[in-house]
């Protein structure tokens, strides 16, 4: 690390809080720091919700895939803007119907508060686990490249430094402070990444472009997979990238907190779709620096080239090609995308906790030390968001003694709870005479269904693709509840007959 990289680098980590403040300004109220006062504008929603979305391991995965398979990412997007055009016109409207704090609140108003705490929950849980095996994991390369750069820190050093610096303006600024601190950490790590691919190109030979469209570098989707077990096959990219992008963009709280702290149901479709094309674009920047960088090593594999993972090859590049002051920006980048994740996730699962879980929530006001209801509650809602923050970093630090397998079956975990969120959703918009007593047995039971689905469903011996793990899920919840509804229609019609006989 050169003074240059080390200047750049805290120019970020002082300015970006300090601007993020400036902008969002301390929240006075609990409606102010969980829903952002309703007035965000649509493209700073739009940044925010590619940022989100966007983690570490997106920077550095995205380049490795690409350098391997090509642009299979950016066909995966196709598949996101599908998921997201259906969400923008079937679920939107739901969500704008009245005020709401969380995006189970609708489930609430359709079959009572015992579904909506079920969603809820289920979404707290498995965004935890996710959250902190996708910390985890993202700290790796950043703490591998600081060690190349002969500045060594282990990885719960490095998340519970990060932690503390994304509470300093999210307990502040609340949704506001997240939402121009996404936007804000987008435009650093879209310079870098731009800034990266520009001198890659700079320096590869004549005919790259030739050499990259006759060695297949291009081509948006992978044809000789199965379907069900790769996510780059055309039906998975683009039937399971939509069915992924209708479950998170739909029903996840990380995702809707953004469309309804818009302004109106056109500033929300417009934030929503917008992020689909801004996750495409920067997929197709990412992959752009991957093909590159496989021209960078002269065409040969990961292996050939001296890596043992295709996730190594980007941080390497960074670490030991990149001229002073554009690796402290590219380490900037990194550290934005895991602050933009963070942050946003701290603040999703606090308004859930404060929304869902309002009675329970009832007792704890008297421990805030005021009698202003409303202090009361934003003092609540800023102690649930650290006490969120430590149970990141907890469960965050608990994979450092696990396996990659311990790895990937917690990121799936979190796709297991879209399946039953997804079905109750849909049964609630296409099934009218569905009520509770269907659904919250059938939400109960499709649960272990998606897990089942996870450890034993093995197409051509390979577990199934990401997207894939919401249909059990949200298949069994379906079937279940028309069998529920059926059978209390049968024993209705039998009490009936017995009354007029």
């Amino acid at each position: 690390m050169t003074t240059l990289d080390w200047l750049t680098l805290l120019a970020y980590l002082a300015g970006m809080p300090a601007l993020a403040l400036a902008l969002a300004g301390r929240q006075a109220s609990a409606h102010a720091y969980l829903e952002g006062h309703g007035d965000l504008p649509w493209w700073a929603l739009c940044l925010s919700l590619v940022a989100t979305e966007t983690s570490t391991l997106t920077l550095i995965s995205v380049p490795g895939i690409a350098y391997g398979s090509g642009m299979v990412f950016v066909g995966l997007a196709l598949g996101y803007l599908l998921g997201r055009g259906i969400v923008a016109w079937a679920f939107l409207p739901l969500y704008q119907q009245g005020r709401m704090l969380s995006a189970y609140d609708w489930l609430g108003q359709r079959f009572g508060h015992t579904l909506q705490r079920l969603a809820s929950g289920t979404f707290l849980l498995t965004r935890l686990l996710a959250e902190a095996v996708r910390l985890f994991a993202g700290m790796l390369p950043l703490a591998g490249i600081l060690a190349a750069l002969h500045f060594s820190l282990s990885a719960p050093v490095l998340l519970a430094a990060i932690m503390i610096l994304t509470l300093a303006y999210t307990l502040q600024g609340g949704l506001r402070a997240v939402v121009w601190s996404d936007s804000i950490q987008f435009a650093v790590y879209l310079g870098g990444s731009l800034a990266c691919a520009a001198l890659l190109w700079h320096a590869a030979p004549p005919g790259t472009l030739d050499m990259l469209h006759e060695a297949g570098r291009f081509s948006l989707f992978t044809h000789h997979a199965p379907a069900f077990t790769s996510p780059f096959t055309p039906l998975a990219a683009i039937g399971g990238g939509a069915v992924l992008s209708l479950a998170s963009h739909g029903t996840d709280q990380l995702m809707v907190q953004r469309v309804l702290a818009a302004r109106s149901l056109r500033d929300a479709r417009l934030a929503l779709m917008g992020s689909a094309i801004g996750a495409g674009l920067l997929f197709s920047l990412l992959s752009l620096v991957g093909v590159l960088l496989w021209v960078h090593h002269g065409g040969v594999s990961a292996a050939q080239a001296g890596f043992t993972r295709t996730d190594a090859i980007f941080p390497a590049y960074i670490a030991q090609d990149l001229p002073s002051g554009l690796r402290g920006l590219m380490l900037a980048a990194i550290l934005a995308a895991t602050m933009g994740s963070l942050s946003s996730t701290l603040s999703a699962m606090t308004a859930a906790v404060m929304g869902d879980f309002s009675t329970l929530c009832r007792p704890l006001l008297h421990w805030c030390g005021t009698p202003n209801p409303d202090l009361a509650r934003l003092r609540l809602a800023r102690a649930i968001t650290a006490f969120w923050a430590v149970a990141l970093v907890l469960c965050a630090s608990l994979f450092a003694h696990a396996g990659q397998a311990a790895v990937l079956v917690g990121l799936s975990i979190a796709a297991c709870g879209y399946g039953p969120m997804l079905g109750s959703y849909l049964a609630g918009m296409l099934l009218p005479k569905l009520n509770a007593r269907d659904l919250v047995p059938a939400f109960c039971l499709s649960l272990p269904a998606s897990v089942l689905g996870m450890l034993f469903l093995r197409p051509h011996g390979q577990p199934l693709a990401f997207a894939w793990l919401i249909a059990p899920g949200m298949g069994v919840l379906c079937v279940a509840a028309l069998i529920s509804h059926a059978i209390g229609r049968m024993r209705h019609t039998v009490r009936r007959n017995r009354t007029f006989s």
